[in-house]
């Protein structure tokens, strides 16, 4: 198993998950977003191998490979704005290299794609037949047509040279190895919990969004990645989240009154171009996959927290034997 990005968030949970399994797992990352320490426990085993390379850039892998993950890009808007121009190349670019290092190795793909191709939607939930209301020269353009792009380059591979292709649209995903850092709303409002900070909400807080956590994505991405027969083309894009729906601030008091905190609510401008709806239809996950999410947010916010209070713990253990 090849898993490109595979010391991010999603790449380092799937890391483990397919270890733990019994697979080879080969992960390639160039850690701008990544973070080694989500792999360490994996580095000293020989059937783990971990590459510091930018997909960006050519490369090759020795012996066979039978599947390949593609889950490159900074996927939180803070991080894949500070360089658009690389966070373009990274779909497009590093897709193409990805492509064919799976025509060459005769190997199976999956590219994670994102509920950002839908923009900001004017229909709610979004299927997958919904084309999206998308600003293309807009401060999210660099990410959400970067994915648009490579969806297209994954078809036309199998439709034309006949590679086995698999496209997941990944909805807001949370879960243990977030970086505190990350830029988005789960994260960012257990951080500021944590640390006696105002959650920052960004407009009046009224839009939406859908938490789908970490293990029913792993389940969703595996399942999708090894169905071989379904009712439909499964080379299709196929929308994986859960369909949960809960408003920013609804969110925000959870998020308090599970950590304990007495901290406030501030509010800011919202960004440009922000999705006022972010929820997905996933009757084709059900159809073809037989998938749906089990978990629920304040279950899945659980050990999100926990996980959260251990990192912060950590990083401000290191900090003080630094000083």
């Amino acid at each position: 198993m090849v898993i490109a990005g595979g010391a991010g968030f999603i790449g380092s949970n799937l890391s483990q998950r397919l270890f733990s399994e019994g697979d080879r797992v080969i992960c390639v990352d160039n850690l701008e977003t990544g973070r080694k320490e989500n792999i360490a426990a994996l580095l000293e085993h020989p059937g783990f191998a971990f590459f510091l390379h930018d997909i960006i850039e050519p490369f090759g892998i020795e012996g066979p490979v039978d599947r390949i993950y593609n889950l490159a890009c900074p996927g939180s808007p803070p991080k894949y704005q500070r360089d658009p121009l690389h966070t373009f190349k990274t779909s497009i670019i590093g897709g193409i290299n990805l492509l064919e290092l799976a025509e060459e190795k005769d190997a199976r793909i999956l590219q994670s794609s994102t509920s950002e191709v839908y923009g900001d939607p004017d229909i709610s939930p979004q299927p997958e037949t919904y084309r999206g209301l998308v600003n293309t020269v807009g401060p999210r353009a660099c990410y959400d047509e970067g994915k648009r792009g490579v969806e297209t380059l994954f078809h036309e591979m199998h439709e034309r040279e006949g590679v086995d292709t698999r496209i997941a649209r990944i909805f807001n995903t949370y879960g243990p190895n977030m970086d505190p850092e990350d830029g988005r709303v789960v994260s960012n409002f257990i951080v500021q919990a944590f640390t006696g900070q105002d959650l920052t909400i960004y407009g009046d807080g009224h839009q939406t969004r859908s938490f789908c956590y970490i293990d029913d994505m792993l389940d969703g991405l595996t399942s999708l990645m090894e169905t071989e027969v379904s009712s439909g083309k499964i080379d299709d894009p196929v929308n994986l989240g859960n369909p949960g729906e809960f408003t920013v601030v609804e969110l925000a008091e959870i998020v308090l009154e599970m950590t304990g905190s007495e901290s406030g609510i501030s509010h800011k401008d919202l960004p440009q171009d922000d999705p006022r709806h972010r929820r997905p239809d996933i009757s084709r996950a059900g159809s073809m996959l037989g998938w749906a999410p089990r978990i629920s947010l304040r279950e899945g916010l659980t050990p999100t927290i926990e996980y959260f209070r251990q990192e912060l713990h950590r990083q401000k253990r290191l900090k003080g034997q630094v000083a």
